[in-house]
């Protein structure tokens, strides 16, 4: 782990842009649906975002990981005894699942301790074990969890056997079930643990999942495959079987009126039921079942922002769960009937509410300094109307120097959220813009699919039409403008710079894809996949196209001094690929600075991730001045 060698400022000396990222903050509590009042959730209380088991009945709190470089992936048994965790090595997502009793007594275990006679993680705060023996290490492709208590479905992916699925049971050898060369992944387990419901792309497209349900010896129950016989490839993904004993629905979520919306697939007797949803509500919907398996919690994504709805299954009767304005994160139903939901805005930090009326877990410590609001702007583009989220320092009038700060993904989108980066540049005096360019979701599955083939370019096109409009219309500074991103945002800033050289003064990225050939024969194999379907080959197939999307291929025409920070353990966006890039800038002499640090594709440290934005605050002043 990279160490701040800076001490902490007192609160009341430290500045607000660094308070929204020490205020401590919790996940959305996660709950074992056999022992409701047992919780998981993740927390950066100590300074490194951790898991912690919480019981609601006692209110006790113990923190169960305690490693240097955070930990984040976790699943709670059914039953709630057992704590499952992925351990990797120092960010690089490469290890295996341990697991730890619930109870902090349990198998001998103490609260801090790990002097126990159990098999222990280095710097683990219980006694861990690793939870499927027999299982080498490998990528994460999915986990389900049986009631029995012994029962897991583990999915794996590596570069040398793709994807493959084992049902692990305690005392017992893991069995194979499921191998493909393409990824797939553990979709659910149903709830009498005989069904598993798997996502997969053995047909050669990463961007959308075909489904096929197995038995525990792997023979096939079903399948459903939306990728033929139209003139689209369809996704479908798995959102969960009923959890109900005996019940064989599944719920799905699919694409074929052009959104994600979902329905109920009976898995033995084939029957598909429409929901119909999508004529009484725009935008993406997403759905889990209500604990008796009589209704469905909906959560309605809109244009950035996000509601719920309660959705009765047998009068077919659509509720509003009230929500702020702003977007939803996570949410979940419980036993009683009420909904659990984390919720931010732009200008508002995140918080566990309720609809009973209450916050649900509020983390003690000092309190994020809100931000300022997001204003809505659309801008015609080439391939449509185009959203971008737009914070303005407050009291402040144009021409701005101003951030454009590009998202990851690419399938993914900027939200009215809350977000403690974009906040930082505000507080400095820039304003941020955020685009949605094509490739983002939640605007239809045209606008995602669009990205094929002219990959990087496309998104570039939409970001320049937004930049064109924040000059024109007098609110940035044309001389002052800087493009900036992680992961997939880093990529379009290097893609940028190289072809946009004139727009742009600065750029800063982060984790970014630098030299793509490099970078697909590095990458971990899920990615390759990802690549394959964006690019419609591999670079030996297409190198064309491969060179097109380079950012390397442009490298000599980069104007702007370029920032660039990269984790020496990322598996997503390698570091020699990183190397490459900065060797070229580096031998024509083009003004650039290159932050490493000893984790993968970010930091869960938070003394880190302030350094990181401190960094790139410095770098900006440097060069366009405060």
């Amino acid at each position: 782990m990279t160490e701040s060698n800076e001490a902490i400022p007192h609160e009341g000396t430290m500045p607000e842009w660094e308070k929204r990222f020490r205020a401590p903050r919790v996940s959305l509590p996660d709950w074992a649906e056999d022992a409701p009042h047992r919780s998981l959730f993740v927390s950066n209380a100590t300074g490194t975002y951790e898991l912690y088991a919480w019981d609601r009945e006692t209110g006790a709190q113990r923190q169960v990981t305690d490693r240097p470089n955070g930990t984040t992936d976790g699943v709670l048994s059914p039953d709630g005894e057992w704590i499952w965790w992925f351990d990797d090595k120092d960010g690089d997502e490469f290890g295996i699942w341990r697991r730890q009793p619930f109870t902090a007594d349990a198998d001998g275990g103490t609260d801090t301790g790990t002097d126990t006679d159990t098999d222990t993680s280095e710097g683990s705060a219980g006694p861990d074990a690793p939870a499927a023996p027999g299982l080498d290490p490998s990528y994460p492709a999915g986990l389900a969890l049986g009631r029995d208590g012994r029962t897991a479905i583990v999915g794996r992916s590596t570069d040398e056997d793709g994807s493959t699925i084992y049902v692990s049971r305690t005392g017992e050898d893991p069995v194979e079930v499921y191998r493909h060369r393409e990824s797939a992944g553990v979709g659910d387990l149903s709830h009498d643990g005989t069904l598993i419901a798997v996502e997969h792309t053995e047909h050669g497209d990463a961007m959308h999942s075909a489904l096929r349900v197995l038995r525990l010896d792997g023979s096939t129950v079903s399948e459903l495959d939306d990728t033929k016989g139209g003139t689209a490839e369809l996704g479908l993904e798995v959102l969960g079987f009923a959890p109900v004993a005996g019940d064989t629905r599944l719920l799905v979520g699919h694409q074929r009126r052009g959104r994600w919306e979902p329905m109920v697939w009976d898995v033995l007797s084939g029957e598909e039921t429409d929901l119909e949803l999508a004529s009484r509500l725009d935008g993406d919907l997403s759905a889990e079942w209500y604990p008796d398996g009589s209704a469905l919690l909906v959560v309605n994504s809109f244009e950035a922002r996000s509601e719920l709805w309660r959705f009765d299954l047998a009068a077919r009767k659509l509720e509003r769960v009230p929500t702020p304005k702003g977007s939803v994160s996570g949410a979940t139903a419980r036993p009683d009937g009420s909904v659990e939901y984390l919720w931010s805005s732009s200008a508002e930090a995140p918080v566990v509410r309720s609809t009973s009326g209450e916050v649900v877990l509020d983390p003690p410590g000092m309190k994020a300094p809100r931000s300022v609001p997001v204003e809505d702007v659309w801008v015609t583009g080439p391939g449509g109307r185009i959203h971008a989220l737009v914070q303005r320092p407050a009291g402040a009038s144009g021409p701005l120097p101003t951030v454009f700060d590009i998202h990851g993904g690419p399938t993914w989108h900027d939200s009215d959220s809350f977000a403690a980066g974009p906040a930082a540049w505000v507080d400095h005096g820039y304003m941020v813009i955020r685009v949605n360019y094509r490739g983002s979701t939640g605007y239809g599955r045209e606008w995602t699919d669009a990205l094929k083939h002219r990959v990087g370019l496309i998104e570039l096109e939409d970001i320049a039409a937004v930049r064109e409009w924040a000059v024109s219309s007098g609110s940035a500074d044309p001389d002052r403008l800087i493009l900036t991103g992680g992961s997939w945002g880093g990529y379009l800033t290097l893609l940028g710079l190289g072809t946009q050289p004139d727009a742009w003064a600065l750029g800063i990225a982060a984790v970014p894809v630098a030299d793509y050939v490099t970078a697909y024969h590095d990458e971990m194999e899920a990615l390759k996949a990802m690549d394959r379907t964006l690019l419609g080959g591999t670079p030996e197939e297409v190198p064309e196209r491969f060179e097109a999307s380079s950012p390397l291929t442009y490298v000599d025409a980069v104007k702007a001094p370029v920032y660039i920070s990269a984790g020496v353990n990322d598996p997503r966006c390698p570091i020699r690929q990183v190397e490459n890039y900065v060797a070229r800038l580096a031998a024509r002499d083009a003004d650039h600075e290159v932050y490493r640090y000893d984790a993968g594709h970010g930091s869960l440290v938070v003394d880190e991730r302030i350094k990181q934005v401190r960094l790139e605050l410095d770098f900006a002043e440097r060069h366009l001045g405060g």
